[in-house]
C-alpha cells in the first residue's frame, strides 16, 4: 500500500517544481513563477483547438486560470483530497461557484446550516432566494432535524461548516455526508475553521469544500482570495460555470498564497496549542462569563470532535462573551488590546479579536442573533503564533481596562 504523504510535505512540495517535457530547457524554478499573461497561443493552432475542446491540458486565456493558479489549485487539493480546484477571487467568490455548481440541474432548493458566517446567511438571503431559490434553514447540529429536512425538501444542496462561526460548534459532518450520499445531494462543506489538518470534509461524503484562502491557508493578512475544491463528479460543471463567470484568482496573489500555505502546517499546530492555553486561562477569569472552544469537555459536540477532529488539535478560535458587557464595554475591551489586532478577520499569524455583532453577523437583525447565541457580549479571538503568555497578558489587562 502506498504511505500517505503528511500534510507537512503536501504543503511545502505539492504544485511546484514541475517537470519540464518535451524540448523544454531542462531547468526548473524551485518556486511556481507568477505568469501574468492574459493569453496563451501554440505553434499549431490545432494544439490550441484541444485546449479549448479540453482535450489535451493546457493554457487558453486568463479567465480560465495559468500556470500560476492551476498550481495553487494542485497543492489545494492534494490537500483536501479532492479531483480539482478553483482558485477564486474571495471565499465568498467560491462558497457561490460551489452553490451554483451543485444546482446545475437540480432543484433549487438548499438546506443550509443556520449557525452559518454571516456573508453566507446573507448570500443566501439577498443572492440566491430572489432568484427563486428556496433556503430552509436548520440546525445542523441536530441530526434528525438535518435527516428530516432533506427528507421533506429534497434539495438541490447542503450547505454548512466544520466549525460554526462564531460560535465554534461542530455538526456531525460525517453523518451529514451520509444523509447526502443516500439522497444524492452534493454536500457543500466549509473548511475555513478546521482546515485539511484538522478534518477533511471529502472523507465524510463532502461534494464541493469552501475556503476562505485569505485566513488560515495563506495566514498573512496579506492575500484576498478563496478556493473551492471539487468532487470528480462536479468538477466538469465547476470547470463550465468558472469560463463563464469568471470569478478567478489573479495570478499574483496565487503566488503569495501558494508561498503562504508552504508554513500552513506549522502555523496551525502553534495557532491549536497557543488557543488551548488562551481558552483555559480565559474559563477561570473574573471578568469572562463563559468561553466557547472544542477542547472543552463539556463542549455540546464533544462526541462528535473526539470522532472527526485529528488528534490534540482543537483549531485556533476562542470565541467568549464578557461578563456584563454592552456593546460600550465590548468597545473599550478592544480598543485598549496592544497586541492583539481589533481587526476584522481570522487566521493571520497574529492574533486578531472580531466583534460579531458589528462584523461578521452585523447584517443578521439582533434578535435574530440573540436567538442564534450570538449575544452583544461575545467576541471572537482569532489566536495566532506569538508568544502565548504575551497574548495573555494582552487580553489581561484589556478585560481589566
Amino acid at each position: 500500500m502506498e504511505k500517505k504523504v503528511s500534510p507537512h510535505s503536501v504543503a511545502v512540495h505539492a504544485g511546484d517544481r514541475k517537470r519540464p517535457e518535451g524540448d523544454q530547457p531542462r531547468w526548473v524554478p524551485v518556486t511556481i513563477p507568477i505568469h501574468t499573461a492574459a493569453s496563451f497561443f501554440y505553434n499549431d493552432m490545432a494544439d490550441l483547438d484541444r485546449v479549448f475542446s479540453n482535450e489535451m491540458p493546457g493554457q487558453s486565456y486568463g479567465r480560465y486560470g495559468n500556470p500560476t493558479s492551476d498550481a495553487l489549485e494542485e497543492l489545494v487539493t492534494s490537500l483536501e483530497g479532492g479531483a480539482g480546484a478553483l482558485a477564486c477571487a474571495t471565499g465568498m467568490a467560491a462558497m457561490h461557484m460551489a452553490i451554483g455548481t451543485a444546482l446545475i440541474d437540480r432543484r433549487r432548493t438548499i438546506v443550509a446550516g443556520h449557525l452559518l458566517y454571516g456573508a453566507t446567511l446573507g448570500m443566501l438571503a439577498k443572492v440566491f432566494e430572489p432568484a427563486g431559490v428556496e433556503v430552509v434553514s436548520v440546525d445542523f447540529c441536530d441530526d434528525a432535524a438535518v435527516q428530516a429536512a432533506i427528507d421533506r425538501h429534497r434539495p438541490g444542496a447542503i450547505v454548512m461548516e466544520t466549525v460554526c462561526n462564531p460560535l465554534v460548534r461542530v455538526p456531525a459532518v460525517d453523518r451529514i455526508g451520509a444523509m447526502a450520499r443516500a439522497a444524492d445531494v452534493p454536500l457543500i462543506v466549509d473548511n475555513t475553521f478546521a482546515t485539511p489538518l484538522i478534518i477533511r470534509p471529502f472523507e465524510h461524503g463532502a461534494s464541493l469544500v469552501v475556503h476562505s484562502l485569505t485566513k488560515y491557508l495563506s495566514g498573512h493578512g496579506d492575500t484576498m482570495g478563496g478556493m473551492l475544491v471539487s468532487d470528480e463528479a462536479n468538477l466538469a460543471p465547476l470547470r463550465a460555470l468558472s469560463r463563464t463567470v469568471g470569478f478567478t484568482l489573479g495570478p499574483f496573489e496565487c503566488y503569495l498564497a501558494m508561498r503562504g500555505i508552504k508554513t500552513f502546517p506549522l502555523r496551525m499546530e502553534r495557532q491549536c496549542a497557543n488557543a488551548c492555553k488562551v481558552a483555559q486561562w480565559l474559563a477561570t477569569h473574573p471578568a469572562v462569563e463563559r468561553v466557547y472552544f472544542p477542547a472543552d469537555p463539556k463542549h455540546p459536540d464533544a462526541a462528535n470532535i473526539h470522532r472527526l477532529f485529528a488528534p490534540a488539535l482543537f483549531g485556533g478560535i476562542v470565541s467568549f462573551e464578557v461578563k456584563g458587557a454592552d456593546r460600550d464595554g465590548i468597545f473599550r475591551m478592544m480598543n485598549a488590546l496592544r497586541l492583539v489586532v481589533p481587526a476584522t478577520s481570522l487566521g493571520d499569524v497574529h492574533s486578531m479579536m472580531l466583534y460579531p455583532a458589528m462584523a461578521s453577523h452585523r447584517d443578521i437583525a439582533p434578535k435574530h442573533r440573540a436567538r442564534l447565541g450570538i449575544h452583544d457580549n461575545l467576541v471572537r479571538l482569532s489566536v495566532g503564533i506569538e508568544d502565548v503568555q504575551d497574548i495573555i497578558a494582552d487580553l489581561d489587562q484589556a478585560l481589566r481596562a
